[in-house]
């Protein structure tokens, strides 16, 4: 795929996707544990022709940290360092390529974590997965959920993450939010749109805000 020519944050906002916050009692770690045991029926917002453009996806996993503060949860983000060659200065979730030793997506998920911030992982419940994602970067990340307990101390892995960082999850399921976006690949290769979520000093967008854009569709489903 081309590489992207433009400032994502410089692009002007297409749409607001615009659906309803969530109310509060689907923003409690129970309910949100019982969702994604049991999961309805939903349908997930996924870039199918990515996978056409990769018919070769590499396997990778990203744990969507959900932090229990008292104040409520908040969703634990990295920012990447920027002279990364892929996806250099974006926001992400703590996460990587698998590795052969890995038995599961969550276990990509958790020792990854682990080794990009130092979350260890008796701090984390795992309680549910979202559809796997294609990125243009020729991986398919499948999104671990997990909810976080506090105390626990992280140390930024200084080569990859250059700040870590809370949103709180009502802010982030809320549809007033979700901004659309579009720009034009080069070479007449097509238009491509995707989310993006600002939040303070921080952008966050494609393939970050697509996972948090299907967690949204799950909880409010």
């Amino acid at each position: 795929m081309a590489k992207l020519h433009v400032d994502p944050q410089r692009l002007p906002v297409d749409s607001i996707a615009g659906e309803p916050a969530l109310p509060a009692e689907r923003l409690d770690a129970g309910w949100l544990r019982a969702r994604l045991a049991h999961p309805p029926s939903w349908d997930p917002e996924l870039p199918e022709d990515l996978r056409e453009r990769f018919p070769h996806l590499r396997r990778a996993a990203v744990l969507v940290p959900l932090v229990k503060r008292p104040s409520g949860l908040t969703v634990l983000l990295t920012q990447r360092t920027a002279h990364l060659s892929s996806h250099g200065g974006q926001v992400s979730f703590p996460g990587g390529r698998a590795e052969e030793e890995d038995s599961s997506p969550i276990e990509t998920a958790l020792r990854e974590t682990q080794e990009e911030i130092g979350l260890a992982r008796r701090h984390v419940e795992i309680v549910g997965v979202l559809p796997e994602q294609a990125t243009a970067s020729a991986y398919l990340v499948t999104p671990v959920v997990g909810l976080v307990t506090p105390p626990f101390d992280l140390v930024a892995e200084s080569n990859e993450v250059a700040e870590i960082f809370e949103v709180p999850l009502g802010f982030l399921m809320d549809g007033m939010n979700h901004q659309r976006m579009s720009f034009d690949l080069p070479d007449g290769a097509g238009r491509r749109s995707f989310y993006a979520m600002p939040y303070e000093r921080f952008f966050i967008w494609g393939a970050t805000a697509g996972m948090l854009r299907n967690l949204f569709h799950l909880l409010r489903a």
